[in-house]
């Protein structure tokens, strides 16, 4: 007990200095230059407190991108055909899983969540744009940031192997939601958040430099979208 207490201590110091480095990362962006697009594509950032997605149009003229054509799937294309936005997040598989009917996980799976573990793209439709709160910042982008973005999402999906992405579950936490198969692990330095954020980085969108926190997420989102546009 008494190598274990000490083993403690000593990793105590080293500990706090790693969070304190990774919460510091929020407060640096990338992309501090970023100006949002007046006639750009609409996009928004939402959050449920916990998680953030990326919520983008289902169709998208200009850049003749159509979501649930590249989903692959005819039941949700019957569906869910006249809905105007289509949300996306990664995150563990397991943590996912044990979340339906607004469960919060077990004490186990968070600790495992920690550790390299399979992972669940989460596709939500909304019938219309969300509306800006506290919890969702609207955003206007180029149409190339938003291949960019469109393209760092595909790249997520796991193929078969034909190429099609492949539904987990038949159903989400509610009728308008789904899980198919993602490609990456889940880690304690790679969770849903940092996945948002690297979503909007690599589209030359504000980012913070490392986001494990929703709200990271959203602050350096946030400050983007107050930027003055670009004419």
């Amino acid at each position: 007990m008494r190598l274990l207490s000490r083993a403690l201590r000593l990793l105590m110091p080293a500990f706090a200095v790693f969070v304190a480095l990774l919460m510091g990362g929020t407060l640096v962006p990338r992309h501090a230059d970023f100006r949002p697009t007046p006639d750009g594509v609409p996009i928004f950032v939402v959050s449920n407190g916990m998680h953030t997605d990326v919520v983008l149009p289902l169709r998208e003229p200009r850049t003749g991108q159509d979501w649930l054509q590249r989903l692959g799937q005819p039941a949700l294309t019957a569906r869910f055909g006249q809905y105007e936005y289509v949300a996306f997040g990664w995150g563990n598989e397991r943590f996912y899983l044990e979340s339906y009917g607004g469960k919060f996980p077990k004490a186990g799976t968070v600790l495992r969540a920690l550790l390299p573990g399979p992972t669940l793209m989460h596709v939500d439709f909304y019938r219309h744009a969300p509306r800006a709160g506290a919890r969702v910042v609207p955003l206007r982008i180029s149409v190339a940031q938003y291949q960019r973005l469109t393209g760092y999402v595909e790249q997520s999906f796991a193929p078969d192997s034909v190429g099609r992405w492949t539904l987990r579950n038949e159903a989400g936490y509610s009728p308008e939601d789904f899980f198919f198969y993602a490609r990456g692990r889940y880690h304690a330095l790679r969770t849903c958040n940092d996945w948002t954020n690297q979503a909007l980085g690599r589209s030359g969108i504000r980012a913070a430099l490392k986001a494990p926190l929703a709200a990271s997420v959203l602050y350096q989102a946030r400050r983007g979208a107050e930027k003055k546009t670009v004419r």
